[in-house]
């Protein structure tokens, strides 16, 4: 039996490659979201007023709770914070 293999764990358990590539560039916003906040040595409450959300959805945010951010909400929150959100199209592999 011949084991299929993936590389990214969002190919393996998304239906489609579309679903796939926008969990993929989710999480990585949710990362980077997150490092910003620990970095930054400031609380979960300070980072819901730079980040223009509330302290709950910050805590969704650094949880990984994924299904609760749209691409949309992850940018407007980078904005908030003072980032700008760098993006690259390449032909997929």
């Amino acid at each position: 039996m011949k084991i299929q293999e993936f590389d990214n764990v969002w190919d393996a358990v998304c239906d489609t490659p579309i679903e796939a590539e926008n969990l993929k560039l989710r999480s990585k916003l949710m990362r980077d979201l997150s490092a910003v906040i620990a970095d930054s040595g400031i609380n979960q409450v300070q980072a819901a007023e730079l980040m223009g959300v509330t302290q709950p959805r910050i805590s969704d945010l650094v949880r990984g709770k994924i299904d609760l951010f749209s691409l949309d909400a992850l940018v407007n929150m980078a904005a908030s914070a003072g980032r700008r959100v760098v993006m690259e199209l390449e032909d997929a592999v």
